[in-house]
């Protein structure tokens, strides 16, 4: 008879296409719709998508089934997953947790917020005189502030749209496992798949969209030969289905005891690139119409995005007042996207977190959500002043290309080599009707690691060169390289803490 003392009574997905919905909604975020599409164009067209392929396969998925397979093994988060094999090791799952619920969470509620504003714009097309005054007067942007330090004041636009965000985010993850994520991802999957596809079959109809889609699908393999356009494509993977950042485990976690990894791991990245793909046929086919319009020979078509959020926020506002009809009704659609496929992610990292502390400290899950979803709201005001946009570029420049990246590191050392990789395969293959093959085990053993050590190693060397940005050095290091030692602190304090009910007792008891 189990001891009621250690019986961990964890939440299970109602149903398991809950879960499939709720992991794709995970990975499908913001960078599905606008930075991918500007990536190909950036990096060969066509062509990009050899290494994008490479990098999926290489990374991306082996990655996804070590995710889901710990997750489902442990029955606990990352901290208490990583706990669970070495308690020496639990500080990186907190790590993992804390920089991306106090770090890329915060910046991230306030450009779904700029979304959430865009969208209710679209109404009556209030950028439509120009769109980018229109933009820099929306983020309050003046030429004296050129540091983060000048901070300025708080756009108050933007602040009640955060507040809206934070709010739906704290609703969805409060209602819990089955009542809140699982119904609002049925809800959001469906409906975002379905808007995407209506702007596709309305996109490339437009006059000069197949304009578009040859500048977007058109092959320079003379781009294969650089380096930087591998490290893109394996970079996009790695950070578009959420890799390293605790959530696929938390969500694995509440899976039923018989599950196919291999099978999920496979769909999860198959739907997000997908997804990802037809998203670049989007919006090529609509600056192709805006090409052809403004009369722009095909070779200036790519010119017209200068970075992901201009397209966004710029370009593709732009184009929408230039629709000779139904412009309103493709704003809205299009920010709705955008919108969906943000919450869709947020609320991920939230219960990523909230997973973690509940873990640890059976705390009530309602009152760690609240408390998170307030923090997180104040956290994220100051991406909301005058200067928001600067604390957002540094901030996501340092922890996607060190945090994740060093995290997604010591993670595969942890299990492929700690734990060892060939028990987690076991564990998975007792379950799987697809099995796992031995040469998994050399993937998250070796390759993984030196592919995310060579992305390392060019993001240092290029920041040693080259201040990030053009920004002062000081903004650099008290911004963007504190923010990560302050996170890993607290990671090891938390750590340090007692375990109510210790990781692996909890696992046992829950399998006995």
């Amino acid at each position: 008879m189990k001891d009621p003392l250690l019986v961990h009574h964890r939440p299970q997905w109602k149903t398991h296409i809950g879960f499939l919905l709720a992991a794709v909604g995970s990975a499908i975020g913001l960078g599905n719709i606008w930075r991918f599409p500007y990536l190909c164009y950036k990096n060969g067209g066509g062509a990009f998508l050899v290494p994008y392929l490479i990098a999926l396969l290489v990374v991306g998925i082996p990655l996804m089934i070590l995710e889901i397979g710990l997750g489902h093994k442990m029955r606990g988060s990352a901290p208490a997953s990583f706990a669970s094999i070495s308690k020496r090791w639990e500080w990186l799952g907190w790590w993992q947790i804390i920089f991306v619920m106090f770090g890329i969470v915060l910046y991230y509620s306030v450009i779904i917020a700029w979304c959430f504003n865009y969208f209710a714009f679209s109404f009556d097309l209030a950028w439509v005189q120009d769109p980018g005054g229109f933009f820099e007067n929306f983020l309050g942007k003046t030429e004296e502030i050129t540091t983060p330090f000048a901070i300025g004041n708080i756009q108050t636009l933007i602040l009640f749209s955060l507040a809206v965000i934070w709010f739906l985010n704290w609703i969805i993850v409060f209602l819990g496992v089955e009542k809140g994520l699982e119904r609002a991802n049925k809800l959001f999957m469906p409906l975002l798949f379905f808007l995407i596809l209506i702007l596709l079959a309305w996109s490339i109809r437009l006059q000069g969209a197949h304009q578009g889609l040859q500048v977007y699908l058109k092959p320079n393999f003379d781009k294969l030969r650089e380096p930087g356009v591998w490290i893109d494509a394996f970079s996009q993977i790695f950070f578009t289905l959420s890799l390293g950042f605790g959530i696929i485990i938390a969500y694995a976690s509440y899976l039923p005891k018989k599950v196919q990894v291999v099978r999920d791991s496979l769909v999860i990245s198959i739907v997000n690139c997908a997804f990802s793909f037809i998203a670049g046929l989007v919006v090529f086919s609509v600056l192709g119409y805006m090409a052809s319009e403004l009369s722009l020979p095909q070779g200036e078509i790519g010119n017209i995005v200068k970075d992901p959020i201009s397209l966004s926020f710029v370009v593709f506002p732009k184009t929408i007042g230039m629709l000779p009809a139904f412009s309103r009704l493709f704003g809205i659609m299009f920010f709705g996207c955008l919108v969906i496929a943000g919450l869709s992610s947020s609320v991920s990292i939230l219960e990523a977190f909230t997973a973690g502390v509940v873990d640890k400290f059976h705390y009530s899950r309602k009152a760690v959500v609240s408390v998170l979803a307030i923090s997180g709201f104040l956290g994220g005001v100051i991406f909301t002043t005058q200067a928001g946009i600067i604390w957002l570029d540094i901030v996501d420049h340092f922890l996607n290309k060190y945090g994740l990246v060093v995290g997604g590191i010591l993670e595969c050392i942890l299990v492929a080599w700690v734990y060892r990789a060939f028990k987690l395969r076991q564990h998975i293959n007792h379950f799987s009707l697809w099995k796992l093959p031995a040469f998994w085990d050399y993937t998250v053993k070796i390759a993984i690691p030196l592919v995310l050590g060579t992305i390392l190693v060019n993001s240092l060397i290029a920041d040693i060169t080259k201040p990030y940005g053009g920004y002062p050095w000081t903004a650099i290091i008290l911004i963007g390289r504190d923010w990560l030692l302050y996170t890993l602190f607290f990671a090891i304090v938390v750590a340090a803490h007692p375990w109510k009910i210790e990781p692996s007792t909890r696992m046992l008891s829950s399998e006995a």
